[in-house]
């Protein structure tokens, strides 16, 4: 890679590190394995920087990566889920309570990782359908379904624990 391809491609990672870092964070729930998605994401884009940086939506073509990365990961078999004894740190300055937070995470938790990506997607960076079913490798109706019945879910989860775990289950 040329000089000049490298300091471009540094001064991007610079500037989106910490909304991909947030990003991947709010798909997996886990800052060790987010850190591990930027990381993967970042590498698979510095191998193929010559090309994407001519894309017409350079960070659609990240947010691909990432995803993808995150549904691969999701695969393995090795992953397991683990409890924490303590809380993870979260990034302040969004004007989110951690309360909030906490509770959104949690209901994102609970969806199925490819209804979990759309809604993300579609509504933590306000992509397209197209944008989203593009990321996703499937077809618009297919992001359509996956977000109506992910924010149907999370609709009726946040319900469900508004009365306290009275009323219906999902």
């Amino acid at each position: 890679m040329k000089r000049a391809d490298e300091e471009e491609f540094r001064a991007y990672v610079v500037a989106n590190l910490n909304r991909l870092r947030r990003g991947a964070y709010a798909l997996c729930q886990d800052w060790h394995t987010a850190d591990d998605l930027v990381a993967i994401t970042f590498g698979k884009l510095y191998r193929y920087w010559s090309n994407a940086r001519g894309a017409t939506n350079l960070d659609g073509y990240v947010w691909k990566i990432l995803v993808r990365a995150w549904l691969d990961e999701r695969q393995k078999m090795w992953r397991r889920d683990t409890s924490l004894d303590e809380l993870p740190d979260l990034p302040a300055g969004d004007g989110i309570d951690v309360v909030q937070r906490l509770s959104l995470l949690q209901l994102l938790a609970a969806l199925p990782p490819r209804r979990r990506a759309a809604v993300f997607l579609r509504f933590y960076f306000d992509l397209s359908v197209e944008e989203t079913a593009e990321i996703l490798g499937c077809s618009t109706g297919t992001v359509k379904s996956l977000t109506a019945r992910g924010l149907e879910a999370l609709r009726n989860r946040a319900a469900l624990l508004s009365t306290g775990g009275k009323g219906e289950t999902l």
